[in-house]
């Protein structure tokens, strides 16, 4: 592994954990605050970047990109389709 692909799996994890934290808590809530143009825009970009990364062989931005569109897919489901608190 060189140097500058280290580089690139230590961006790659610093970038996913950034997200795991807010998952986690859409989950837990069953729902986000997070503006919807905001994830519809970041799931769409995610998904062509991972297409994209796919297409010119690029090992860590295909895992990259593809981790942040689920990430960003599950905060989009919970979005549109919030759990309903029952009492």
């Amino acid at each position: 592994m060189t140097g500058i692909e280290l580089l690139g799996w230590a961006g790659f994890g610093i970038l996913v954990a950034a997200w795991i934290p807010q998952t986690i808590d859409t989950i837990k809530a069953g729902s986000t605050s997070i503006n919807v143009a905001f994830i519809i825009m970041y799931f769409s970009s995610s998904l062509m970047l991972t297409i994209y990364s796919v297409m010119i062989n690029d090992t860590v931005f295909i895992a990259l990109n593809a981790l942040l569109t689920l990430g960003s897919g599950i905060n989009m489901y919970y979005k549109f389709f919030p759990r309903r608190v029952t009492e």
